[in-house]
């Protein structure tokens, strides 16, 4: 009889059973499938989500709005705006409603004349810079008009001086930028993602609030509570369906990016179709007036914006000082891989991390559509400065999110002393270059050594 240790000599090594865990074809194409479905399940879920909105079916055409309104008199109601082409064919009108608003539909993009006529402005409230400006509207999108009216405050005793003005506005402007940059300074800081779908989170928590406010009759703070839930549990799904499945794969950074830019043009789209290209207002809070505070004026809801901005990013600054998950999401930003051979783990400080920046973008979102409107690409034309804000505070710093932000709303808003409003967004940018070009990296950064 032959031993079974002479039929191992004869015909090779004992076959031994595969380790626990250690990829096998079949695994390896069962783990691709479930990756797989799992990114159909990130996008059924976004167009489910969308679809339990309550919106228009298709974007809505071309058209031109704007708001008359004054610090003194407030909402200028009854005032009749009349477009027309640059061949002065009349193409619309419409009266001001009792917030100031108007909008009028065009028949399709181009170059359109919006003109008020010049008798119709109340007492003591009269034109800046002439009755009419000449818009260019893009395809699908509503293009604000702004229309400078005096009544008469500025250069008074007690009116506003501009660059105090301006710097308020700024400061105010800023405070946004950090609510939502925040977020996403943390989430680079612990994963190296440079999320470019960080706006959409902006985007989804003002459109949220808006239908809960709106349609649902909620008044804005609650639904304003509701949307940050939201805007976390969108945070929590990005992070278990999307991201950590791809960190798994050992996916690279530069293809981690392009994915969040097609997720951002997934969300961006998505948002347009089923909410519409037009500008809408919360149910609260409209037609204020301006307080005014000798060199500068502001509305409630402006100041309101200022302190709750303030009070949220003290409390998030207390959490990382004094928690022991702020303690952990400093440890995971500043090393990776000490922290996870310290015991922190490493995969719930993550969530916690795209939790927190889901919600502050999305109460960032809120703010920001209750001083500028409502609009399905809010996010997007915020996302550059988010960058500037966290790139000249310095990468994956919290702290220098918020001062970089700052520095930023400020110097845009103050910019449009010497250059026009319309290009205001890109003074930010050039200070980014100065700054980075004397400090490279960033203002509350640290010096790496490369090489």
């Amino acid at each position: 009889m032959t031993h079974p240790t002479d039929r191992v000599r004869r015909h090779g090594r004992r076959s031994r059973p595969a380790r626990r865990g250690s990829p096998t074809p079949a695994g390896a194409a069962s783990r691709r499938g479930v990756t797989v479905l799992r990114l159909l399940l990130v996008a059924l879920f976004t167009a489910g989500l969308a679809t339990l909105i309550p919106g228009t079916a298709i974007a809505q055409g071309e058209s031109v709005s704007g708001t008359l309104r004054t610090s003194l008199s407030g909402p200028i109601e009854g005032v009749e705006v009349v477009v027309t082409t640059p061949d002065g064919d009349e193409v619309g009108t419409d009266e001001t409603d009792e917030n100031g608003r108007f909008t009028i539909e065009v028949p399709g993009p181009g170059e359109y004349t919006v003109t008020v006529p010049e008798d119709a402005l109340p007492e003591g409230v009269e034109f800046n810079a002439g009755n009419s400006r000449t818009v260019t509207v893009d395809p699908g999108r509503n293009q604000g008009v702004i229309i400078g009216l005096d009544d008469g405050s500025r250069g008074s005793g007690g009116g506003t001086v501009r660059w105090v003005q301006l710097f308020v506005d700024g400061l105010r402007f800023g405070l946004l930028i950090a609510m939502a940059a925040v977020g996403l300074s943390l989430i680079f800081g612990t994963t190296g993602l440079t999320n470019f779908a960080h706006g959409e989170l902006v985007t989804i928590g003002a459109i949220v609030a808006w239908f809960i406010n709106v349609d649902g009759g909620v008044p804005l703070i609650p639904a304003a509570l509701l949307a940050m839930v939201i805007g976390a549990l969108i945070g929590a799904a990005n992070e278990r369906l999307l991201w950590r499945p791809l960190r798994r794969r050992g996916t690279g950074l530069v293809a981690a990016l392009v994915i969040s830019i097609g997720l951002s043009l997934l969300l961006r789209y998505g948002y347009q179709i089923f909410f519409g290209g037009s500008s809408e207002a919360y149910a609260d809070f409209r037609g204020q007036r301006a307080v005014d505070y000798g060199p500068f004026n502001l509305t409630d809801k402006d100041l309101y914006s200022i302190i709750i901005a303030l009070v949220v990013l003290l409390l998030v600054a207390l959490m990382l000082q004094r928690t022991a998950i702020g303690k952990a999401m400093r440890a995971v930003a500043d090393n990776r891989d000490l922290a996870a051979s310290s015991g922190i783990d490493v995969n719930r400080v993550i969530l916690v991390v795209w939790m927190m920046g889901g919600a502050l973008a999305a109460l960032g979102g809120v703010l920001l559509g209750l001083s500028d409107e409502v609009q399905w690409d809010m996010g997007f034309r915020l996302l550059l400065l988010m960058f500037a804000g966290v790139t000249l505070g310095g990468l994956g710093t919290a702290y220098g999110a918020l001062v970089g932000s700052i520095v930023v709303g400020v110097f845009v808003q103050m910019s449009t002393l010497v250059i026009p409003n319309d290009v205001k967004y890109v003074g930010g940018l050039l200070l980014l270059i100065v700054i980075l070009m004397v400090r490279p990296q960033g203002i509350l950064g640290s010096r790496v050594r490369v090489g």
